[in-house]
């Protein structure tokens, strides 16, 4: 359960398992003109060989979202599962080839929540596709304790990830939703010895996915900690006239019951604690919250100098590669935000029920 809920980096090698989770691989060859029939019917074959290995892995989703005592469009001001009634979320497709100590990652996205993670990439180069690509980068295993990334990789920073998959709850935090998504870089991992790791990096202005539109450049760097029970990863990044603080921790405190934290500060932007719990009530269905505090500081979120308290309460039904996620979520904002019959209130309630298959 640790290594699905805590993350090294926001790197989804694993079909964007990401962004702040550990990585899982599973070994895959495929053709090209297999890995194109995949995309159509989420359908993956493997074979290994001691030198070369190419892996295919992704997910899908959908959902079905309304408001509860607010108006029809009325949504958390959060990323990815905020449009109404019956709603497409993303198919993810991510094809790592491997050989010797090198390798590349290209990490495709299509549909809403795919649009939504790489919102930059049209803006820089309007009518292109980059918005498909969410991940793009080669990498080279130096040693066993050394590996050397260059490229568009998912960040580093906070607890949550882009994939459905690599999250317990559906939808997203606010720390999650206004942190970074993407960096585009340098970056170097090490492992320390005695389960302490470091990454360090440098990358262009944070979301600026596809190239440098202003010459300016940001560092980041993340210190990690792991052991039997749990791990913790305090990560920063910092940029001439900004910076981040980020710390993600978890623990398997039993078996069946989780516990996480992510707390975060974001200079003259914003700051927020979140706690996560998830139980196991048998082997195909669990239970978990998110309880979430978050200051607007200057972002525009839920108004400048305002706070939200965000609770939500997930289930989690498996069968097989699919999940079924019921959920009920409550938005309570310092100010009145959310429209009701032409009236202003400060809360909203939610409920979502979505579907989200892994292969």
């Amino acid at each position: 359960m640790l290594i699905i809920f805590l993350r090294l980096t926001k790197e989804i090698s694993h079909g964007l398992f990401q962004n702040k989770i550990i990585s899982i691989t599973m070994l895959k060859k495929l053709t090209l003109i297999n890995l194109l029939s995949f995309m159509t019917i989420g359908i993956a074959i493997s074979q290994t060989t001691d030198s070369t290995n190419f892996e295919v892995v992704g997910s899908m989703d959908a959902y079905y979202r309304m408001s509860i005592g607010a108006d029809f469009d009325q949504a958390p001001g959060t990323s990815f599962a905020n449009l109404p009634g019956f709603s497409l979320g993303m198919a993810n497709i991510n094809a790592t080839y491997y050989k010797k100590n090198a390798g590349i990652v290209a990490d495709l996205v299509f549909g809403p929540r795919g649009e939504d993670a790489t919102f930059l990439s049209p803006f820089l180069r309007p009518g292109g596709t980059s918005s498909i690509i969410n991940q793009l980068y080669a990498f080279w295993d130096v040693s066993d304790k050394v590996k050397i990334t260059l490229g568009n990789f998912n960040t580093f920073l906070g607890y949550e990830v882009i994939s459905p998959t690599g999250n317990f709850n559906y939808s997203t935090s606010y720390m999650f939703s206004y942190g970074p998504f993407s960096h585009t870089g340098l970056k170097v991992d090490a492992d320390l010895g005695g389960g302490f790791s470091l990454m360090a990096g440098v990358f262009n202005p944070t979301d600026a996915t596809e190239y440098n539109p202003t010459n300016d450049y940001a560092g980041g760097l993340q210190l990690g900690y792991s052991f039997d029970k749990g791990s913790a990863y305090l990560n920063t990044i910092i940029s001439e006239d900004f910076y981040q603080v980020d710390l993600t921790t978890g623990v398997d405190l039993t078996e069946n019951f989780y516990l996480g934290l992510n707390a975060t500060i974001a200079q003259d932007a914003f700051a927020g604690v979140a706690g996560y719990v998830q139980y196991g009530l048998s082997e195909n269905f669990k239970i978990g919250t998110r309880i979430e505090y978050f200051q607007d500081n200057g972002v525009g979120v839920v108004g400048t100098d305002e706070s939200v308290l965000d609770v939500t309460l997930t289930g989690q039904y498996t069968v097989g590669n699919l999940t079924i996620i019921p959920e009920v979520r409550m938005d309570k904002v310092s100010a009145p935000i959310y429209t009701n019959e032409l009236e202003l209130e400060e809360s909203l309630s939610s409920f979502v029920l979505a579907v989200v298959y892994g292969f």
